[in-house]
């Protein structure tokens, strides 16, 4: 991983102070938090990261802005909430719990392909609309398994096991719906083909190819359009997240909260996910990230270091500054490290 020719100078005027940070094992400390940068918390385990940034921070700015009642763990003040009209914590919960949810409902990918469907002649014909290729609703889908492809069969004190349909075949439809094509494909065609297929199929209707090709960014073109939430790993999951907000219009003022999003990613996955993070805060919004990852860490805009140990020995900052001022900084464990990294 490369280190950024010029990073981002992370302007201390335009940021979010916390005050008086004392949950858990944090000694009151207080952290200020510059926006419009690429920011990582870093430290050893147990040095109080995900205290400051998911029960603090991330609490605080949902109770502000969305008037949710989780409480925020125990702070004097934060100011400069005003400066965010949006938060989004981007985790490796499951996009769904059913096998019906998938990469192409979720970031809505599937609505236009069922328009696409829609506007073909013999569909215009067949008076068929958008909902008939829907597979969550009675019209187009297949009855006997609901449009789900499978049937669930309960194991008692085993894991339920999932069987191919005997009516469809696992094509989710009924013959008729499955009679329409576009290009040569139908709808369930459609389902199977994966990232990188639909996006050379689906190349030249915009709204199809913008959502597909920021699902290729985060390296996601080898997962299929239909494949089971319940099959998507967590890592996945946050990726598809990630995708679905870089497809919508930004307002510039959203704060992303990312906690190890490079867990069980492959190098090259790594550098895609980089890209994406740091053309975040090129749109002039905020990306703080958790992360143990030093060839994450080195890309950052701005570092805030924890520690210096774990536990009672932590919660207090150690460091702060871009990595280059980290390096020098001799009782930061992330500086040492990071020094021959960096090269320093």
């Amino acid at each position: 991983m490369e280190i950024p020719r010029l990073r981002k100078k992370a302007d201390m005027k335009n940021s979010i102070l916390i005050k008086g940070a004392r949950e858990n094992n944090l000694k009151s400390i207080d952290v200020r938090i510059p926006l419009k940068v690429f920011c990582c918390i870093t430290g050893v385990s147990g040095s109080g990261k995900s205290t400051l940034i998911d029960q603090i921070l991330h609490r605080a700015l949902m109770k502000a802005i969305y008037g949710s009642r989780a409480k925020p763990g125990k702070h004097s003040r934060i100011t400069g909430i005003e400066r965010i009209d949006k938060v989004i914590e981007i985790d490796q919960s499951p996009i769904g719990r059913t096998p019906r949810s998938n990469p192409a409902t979720y970031t809505k990918l599937f609505s236009h392909i069922r328009n696409v469907f829609a506007q073909t002649k013999e569909s215009k014909i067949r008076g068929y609309k958008t909902g008939r290729y829907s597979f969550n609703v009675k019209g187009g889908r297949c009855e006997l398994c609901e449009g789900q492809g499978t049937k669930k069969i309960a194991m008692n004190f085993l894991p339920d096991m999932f069987v191919l349909c005997e009516q469809c075949r696992g094509k989710r439809y009924n013959p008729e719906t499955l009679e329409i094509r576009y290009k040569g494909k139908t709808i369930s065609d459609t389902l199977d083909m994966s990232v990188d297929e639909a996006y050379d199929f689906f190349r030249n209707i915009p709204s199809i190819e913008r959502i597909l090709r920021t699902l290729r960014n985060v390296g996601l073109g080898y997962i299929t359009l239909g494949q089971s939430s319940t099959t998507i790993s967590g890592g996945e999951a946050q990726r598809v997240k990630l995708s679905t907000e870089l497809a919508k219009q930004s307002t510039g003022k959203t704060l992303y909260i990312l906690d190890e999003p490079t867990t069980g990613l492959h190098f090259a996955d790594i550098q895609n996910l980089l890209k994406i993070l740091h053309r975040l805060t090129d749109m002039g919004n905020t990306v703080i990230v958790i992360e143990h990852n030093l060839d994450v860490i080195k890309t950052a805009d701005y570092i805030i270091d924890l520690g210096p140990e774990g536990g009672e020995r932590g919660g207090e900052v150690v460091a702060a500054g871009p990595p280059e001022k980290i390096c020098q900084i001799k009782k930061s464990y992330t500086g040492r490290y990071l020094k021959s990294v960096c090269g320093m």
